[in-house]
């Protein structure tokens, strides 16, 4: 679908009127609006900080400036002002909704490719966008200050699932304030909350909204975004299945009157929760920017919504009626994010050795070999987006996609989200924001890799092409050894033969009459990353540490690199199961280490500030002298008995 007219001289003309187009923002948002930009022919800047250096988005520019944060507002403008630029595009994240900056870039003399600073500002406290929804006739959550419970806790700044915390008992309720307060302070350097009723087992369904600056506003349908984990979204969909076009209509017209009453002007989300059965809608928030779903919009619509964010900032309109937009197919989109599900999902760094892209989809990515992810931005790599002609076809497409998909030295939640889109709920489109939790929370749901990968691992490290052996290797999961033509693992034992490959990356390999493909890297010998079909595994060797120090009994490591938030014991206090000791904060998550045993602390060298890397000792937790007391018929003997 065409949304807008041919070009003609005077809109070529205001479109220039924008180059070079400033692009505030960095990794695949920023890789992606430049290649739009470069198709309409205009030229591009970039920027990059100390730690991206080097990073993919920079060679999609035709410059590239550094500056010391994405956040920094000031030096944003005015490497604009050095380049030459005309206009700066926000992406999302970082600036993207801050009022001020988008008023400061006005100033300056440069076109904000966005919505109008006064709408930022209303929509972007939470508080009052709320109160101006319901002025507007669209349904509001209810408050949830003084319960009943469940409420939840939610940053009046940003979203993103990010300064968000749901409070199930009054007794938590302090201590979810303080931590989003805390994680909102340091996402969108803004701590207030609010507090709202918690609506059990709802879907997330938002609307596409644009607005020109003639008084033109138009829906693009909605996405279903259900399937999240922690509040952040793992995959998207549009149209959802539960949406009927009535249902559509009706929730398209409260997006669109939203954004008529707050004089909006380009492309914005009107988020919704719906009870699980979609009959009744409410308003959650507004984003004042491009959504990271936006691809599966731009696919079942056939648009380019920051084509079409670039001509509205030109002053073109939107010239097409809103009874002429109808969605065409079904689309799904799986966010990859950098982690590791089988280690409760804690973020994962390291160097992509091997990337190869699926074929068939569209990838939106920085990725490359060599790239290095770090702790310093959230932890999402890219998205995997398919289209089909009906919702089956496109969930097929997908889970093929992430089955082509090979991305080594980087743990990855790929296979993860290939198994929820093989349950039957999901295909049968029966989700809500509570789903992932308890399907994790099922004691017969694994993450464990494949058998095979193993062994696969050990038959790459052993580099042999006829695997008679002996070989034996100790990695972290255990000792395998390779002896005539057998791999052995445990009490499980694999009759094995190598086929010839000719790419010294990819390896053939045949186990108990089963051949597999399967992408292999090798790390220095230290380790082995293997892949198929979307499932992977790091084999590590398992080696002592090379200072020969040994830590502390008791040592609580860092499950992830990052850096302290907070320290909250002393050497000697005691503590009780389950208290916070130390809190982390890596890819922009928090992550609370918690006493494991009633003990005494000891071992804290650290401070808030302090960087940690994976596996560093943070403290450590001894029995108390009360616990290690003698018992008397299992219970400890009190202190008239001691005497």
């Amino acid at each position: 679908m065409e949304m807008l007219p041919n070009p003609h001289r005077s809109a070529v003309n205001e479109l220039r009127d924008l180059a070079p187009v400033l692009i505030a923002n960095r990794g695949e948002i920023a890789v992606r609006i430049a290649r739009t930009v470069s198709k309409l022919g205009l030229a591009s800047v970039g920027v990059f900080t100390e730690a991206d250096a080097g990073a993919p988005h920079i060679g999609c520019v035709d410059q590239a400036l550094r500056i010391g944060s994405y956040l920094g507002a000031q030096e944003i403008i005015e490497a604009a002002q050095r380049a030459g630029a005309r206009s700066i595009h926000p992406g999302y994240g970082f600036l993207s909704e801050n009022a001020s900056f988008a008023q400061a870039v006005i100033d300056a003399g440069l076109t904000w490719i966005g919505p109008p600073p006064a709408a930022i500002e209303l929509m972007g406290d939470k508080g009052s966008a709320k109160e101006f929804a319901k002025r507007a006739g669209v349904p509001v959550v209810p408050p949830g200050d003084g319960g009943p419970y469940p409420v939840v806790v939610k940053a009046v700044a940003g979203g993103g699932g990010k300064g968000m915390r749901v409070v199930r008992a009054a007794d938590q309720l302090e201590e979810a304030t303080a931590a989003a307060k805390r994680e909102a302070l340091a996402a969108f350097g803004d701590e207030r909350v609010i507090i709202e009723r918690w609506i059990e087992q709802p879907r997330h369904i938002e609307i596409q909204v644009f607005a020109d600056a003639h008084g033109n506003v138009v829906h693009f349908g909605e996405r279903e975004c259900s399937l999240q984990r922690r509040h952040q979204k793992v995959v998207e969909e549009c149209p959802s299945p539960v949406v009927s076009p009535e249902l559509r209509d009706r929730m398209g017209a409260a997006a669109a009157a939203l954004a008529s009453a707050c004089k909006y002007v380009g492309a914005g989300t009107v988020e919704f929760v719906t009870t699980g059965d979609a009959g009744e809608f409410f308003f959650l928030e507004m984003n004042t920017r491009l959504q990271v779903e936006h691809p599966v919009t731009e696919l079942v619509y056939g648009i380019d919504l920051v084509e079409l964010q670039l001509r509205v900032a030109a002053g073109e309109p939107l010239l097409v009626p809103q009874a002429q937009i109808a969605p065409t197919g079904h689309a799904i989109e799986a966010r990859l994010y950098a982690e590791d599900p089988a280690r409760g999902f804690l973020p994962s760094t390291g160097t992509v050795r091997h990337y190869r892209a699926p074929r068939q989809a569209r990838v939106d990515s920085a990725l490359r070999e060599g790239l290095e992810v770090g702790t310093d931005f959230d932890p999402m790599l890219g998205k995997v987006i398919a289209h089909g002609a009906d919702r089956r076809r496109a969930i097929d497409r997908l889970d093929r996609a992430l089955a082509e998909l090979e991305l080594l030295g980087v743990s990855t939640n790929a296979s993860f989200v290939r198994t929820l889109l093989g349950r039957d709920d999901i295909r049968r489109g029966d989700q809500d924001t509570g789903l992932l939790e308890r399907v994790l929370a099922d004691p017969g749901f694994s993450l464990d890799a494949p058998a095979d990968l193993l062994p696969a691992a050990a038959l790459a490290a052993a580099g042999t092409a006829t695997p008679q052996g002996p070989w034996r290797r100790v990695f972290e999961q255990g000792e395998v050894r390779i002896a005539d033509g057998r791999v052995s693992f445990g009490a499980s034992s694999w009759q094995a033969k190598v086929h010839a490959t000719a790419d010294p990356r990819r390896m053939t390999i045949e186990l108990e009459g089963v051949v597999r493909h399967y992408a292999v890297v090798l790390d220095r010998e230290e380790a082995v990353w293997i892949s198929r079909e979307g499932h992977q595994l790091q084999a590590r060797t398992d080696r002592p540490d090379q200072s020969g120090a040994t830590l502390p009994t008791g040592s609580l490591e860092a499950p992830m690199p990052g850096t302290v938030l907070q320290v909250r014991v002393q050497n000697g206090e005691l503590v009780n199961a389950g208290d916070v000791l130390v809190i982390l904060e890596s890819m922009k998550m928090e992550l609370a280490i918690t006493a494991p045993i009633d003990g005494v602390v000891s071992g804290v060298r650290l401070i808030p500030g302090d960087r940690v890397e994976l596996g560093q000792p943070l403290v450590a937790i001894a029995p108390s002298e009360a616990d290690s007391k003698p018992q008397l018929d299992g219970e400890p003997l009190s202190e008239e008995t001691e005497k």
